[in-house]
């Protein structure tokens, strides 16, 4: 596809400045080398080179090196969900026109995403060319370990899939680090009570930054600021979370509306409605998201094996190599269970997890639908054997 000329494609010398020192007018959003690399073949259609920062009902804004336009999504609006515009996209854009349109998007890094609902087989892009994916956690309410472990195996997930735009299926150029903020620190009474709760956390995210948080007091503040002050970060979780509350604390004045929690449950009135890109200003870039309610796997099996690494560990040494760690012998996760090394809770975690990636996954793969069949037939005849022979009827 060909685009008009511009006026403004004479003054691209933006895109690789012969003064190193110039900083690049996109580089507090994130532009950077392999940006302005993967950009190039855009440059001759004059079009401008921007990051997503909203989306709302076809339209986005954008930020480019001339300032913030509004612009339309119809030219990247296809039937993948997979390939939606999103908050945080990189673009390439008309310079002028009414409307402007969004022409192209780059091949993203890296895309936290979700199931819609577990009964369909459709996914939903929450953010993009993310550094940090920030799950926020209330400290007003009790802790919900499950669903801690869904959000680690989709932010474990988020370097690989559909959703990266590679047609040549290769993952991401780069990864996303989980972190847990554990926020409203201030309401846990002691210091000893706040810890085994951050323990708690670090039991269910293996190799994951636990971090206790408050807006009231600033405790933790400096140290989160510090870690997301380099890349991009999206802030995720149920209404309530904080996160509202925190990226305005972040960002030293109030840009995100924010409403307290219901006294009678903690838990939060949706008051964030679109996901807005923010610049902080000690660096770095931040995703506000509206609470989630749901958050149903997609496309998540190597997460899944990374937030479970004692289990996958342990699998390695059970005795067959397609163990179920249900009733075979010489289950070495079953003797984990069995000597209290590893936690019921956790299995049961895991299994569900598994079983729910593969149903996902399998609507969408022919293959994976026959293996599934095949699995289901075999655990069939061997439940009907097992049932016979209880009863003195063994052929």
């Amino acid at each position: 596809m060909s685009f008009p000329s511009s006026p403004f494609s004479s003054s691209f010398s933006f895109l690789s400045s012969q003064d190193p020192s110039a900083a690049h007018p996109l580089a507090p959003y994130g532009w950077d080398d392999a940006w302005a690399a993967a950009f190039a073949p855009y440059v001759e259609q004059g079009l401008l080179p921007g990051r997503v920062v909203r989306v709302d009902r076809g339209q986005c804004d954008v930020v480019t090196p001339h300032g913030t336009l509004r612009a339309d999504t119809a030219f990247v609006v296809p039937r993948d969900p997979m390939r939606i515009v999103c908050t945080g996209d990189w673009a390439a854009v008309d310079p002028e026109g009414d409307p402007q349109f969004v022409r192209k998007l780059l091949p993203r890094r890296t895309a936290f995403v979700r199931s819609t609902s577990s009964q369909r087989s459709e996914g939903q892009v929450l953010a993009t060319n993310v550094d940090h994916i920030v799950i926020c956690l209330s400290l007003a309410v009790d802790f919900d370990l499950g669903r801690v472990e869904r959000f680690l195996a989709l932010a474990m997930s988020s370097a690989s899939g559909d959703a990266l735009l590679r047609d040549d299926g290769r993952a991401g150029d780069g990864s996303a680090e989980p972190i847990v903020v554990l926020t409203k620190a201030d309401l846990v009474p002691d210091t000893a009570t706040l810890a085994h709760l951050v323990q708690d956390i670090e039991g269910v995210a293996p190799g994951v930054q636990v971090l206790a948080v408050s807006s009231a007091t600033g405790e933790g503040i400096d140290i989160f600021s510090a870690i997301v002050s380099g890349g991009t970060s999206v802030l995720l979780g149920a209404s309530g979370a904080g996160k509202s509350t925190l990226a305005n604390t972040l960002l030293g004045r109030d840009v995100m509306e924010v409403q307290a929690a219901r006294d009678v449950d903690g838990k939060g009135r949706h008051t964030t409605t679109t996901r807005n890109l923010l610049v902080l200003p000690s660096g770095g870039v931040l995703i506000d998201t509206p609470g989630l309610r749901g958050v149903g796997l997609w496309d998540a099996e190597a997460g899944v094996g990374q937030v479970f690494s004692e289990i996958e560990e342990l699998a390695g040494q059970c005795r067959f190599h397609d163990c179920g760690h249900e009733t075979e012998p010489g289950c070495a996760v079953l003797a984990a269970i069995e000597d209290g090394s590893l936690h019921e809770r956790r299995l049961d975690s895991f299994r569900k997890l598994m079983r729910e990636n593969r149903r996902i996954a399998a609507k969408t793969d022919a293959r994976l639908r026959s293996e599934m069949l095949r699995d289901w037939k075999r655990q069939g005849a061997e439940g009907r054997a097992a049932m016979e022979a209880k009863r003195g009827r063994v052929r």
